[in-house]
């Protein structure tokens, strides 16, 4: 059962960071600390009243991007029995969201809130969590840290960069030119670990194949991401790829020029049906389906039930790919599939050394591994070898 409330307001989208990880609870104890004035409620089974769980968008719930995959998950969590939600898109990363989570909470009896966008964070669920002890706040990123932040704060995320990876595959396989296109918001670490997984997936089919990135400075700028689709189709780059706030302009503008793509947060098949090859999908409906089951159970993160830090990737059902599209060979969905299988099984390593920059320099020495959970990782400065551009501040 879901409601909405609806706030037009232009959007912004900040990429959101990754600190620690940690993996699902599966210890169980009874809700505890519930107050009256906010109608906290211990829904374990057998409970009459549902679990409200808030959801918080920065931009539309339709934009073929992050907040679509955010509203989808709403979607296919409210679906289970025990639990209602309520959602509203559009809210700006100022004291907006403040009187938005505030109205769930009063208004809505949400005991249970995910503001999704990187801003939101602080000061505004910081905040909030103080002035509400007995309500669950869970942030999508990786910003909470334990003995700074309050108990009742939590996080998740996950390693969208396997999927990156598979994409780079298929694309390699597609490319006849064997030059790929990334068109990317800004340096940070975690977009440069999917340019650098991008381009490391298509490199293990074609050595040879390179990625041209172009920055665009922000994560919203339509105009600016489609010149950049458009001047790679004219450097002869015919498979591109992104990771802005909403693909979408990136997705039409290839299918305008003719050429393949690659997409990310939600599936785009539908605005590039002949050129989509795959795409990096999450699949927030399972995340927070495992949030609702050990909700239901009793566990909260106040009792210690639920980890406050949370991150997965294919293994643990964070994400998704997108369903081949029709251009995918059978050679490309071997591939494409092992490297998955790998992922699934715990046994695929994307940042194996040696790897060089490509500048040159080495930047994980032979037989050195990172994990897809150690931390250096989350500090990335680097392009791959392979990958045209350069990290500028």
């Amino acid at each position: 059962m879901s409601t909405k409330k609806s706030l037009f307001i232009p959007r912004r989208q900040v990429i959101r960071g990754i600190l620690s990880t940690t993996a699902f609870a599966v210890t169980s104890r009874l809700w505890t600390g519930c107050s009256p004035a906010k109608e906290v409620q211990a829904n374990s089974a057998g409970k009459d009243k549902p679990i409200v769980m808030g959801f918080i968008y920065v931009g539309p719930k339709d934009d073929y991007g992050y907040n679509q995959a955010q509203a989808e998950g709403n979607a296919g969590v409210s679906k289970l029995a025990w639990v209602k939600t309520v959602e509203e898109a559009n809210v700006p990363e100022t004291t907006s969201v403040q009187e938005t989570m505030r109205n769930m909470i009063e208004q809505d009896g949400a005991t249970v809130l995910f503001p999704t966008s990187f801003g939101y964070f602080d000061p505004h669920i910081l905040k909030l969590a103080k002035d509400y002890p007995e309500v669950q706040f869970f942030h999508c990123g990786g910003l909470y840290q334990e003995g700074k932040h309050p108990n009742n704060v939590g996080s998740y995320f996950g390693y969208i960069d396997e999927g990156e990876y598979i994409a780079g595959i298929v694309a390699a396989h597609a490319s006849k030119t064997g030059k790929l296109g990334f068109i990317a918001a800004k340096p940070i670490p975690q977009v440069l670990r999917n340019i650098n997984s991008f381009t490391l997936g298509a490199r293990s089919i074609k050595p040879e194949v390179t990625t041209q990135v172009i920055f665009t400075g922000d994560w919203s700028l339509p105009v600016k991401e489609a010149d950049a689709a458009n001047s790679l189709a004219d450097q002869g780059v015919d498979v591109i790829t992104c990771h802005v706030d909403s693909p979408k302009v990136v997705m039409e503008t290839a299918q305008k020029r003719g050429i393949f793509c690659t997409g990310f947060h939600a599936s785009q098949a539908q605005l590039a049906p002949k050129g989509y090859l795959t795409g990096a999908e999450w699949d927030w409906t399972n995340v927070y389906s495992k949030y609702a089951e050990m909700l239901n159970a009793g566990k909260t993160l106040m009792n210690g039930g639920i980890p406050h830090l949370v991150r997965g990737g294919l293994k643990e059902g964070f994400l998704k790919l997108s369903p081949y599209g029709s251009a995918v060979t059978a050679e490309a969905k071997k591939d494409a599939d092992a490297a998955k299988s790998k992922f699934q099984d715990g046994s695929m390593v994307i940042y194996k050394g040696e790897i060089k920059d490509n500048t040159g320099k080495v930047v994980i020495a032979g037989g050195k591994d990172y994990k897809q959970q150690d931390a250096e990782l989350e500090k990335m400065n680097w392009l791959a070898s392979g990958v045209i551009g350069k990290v500028t501040s």
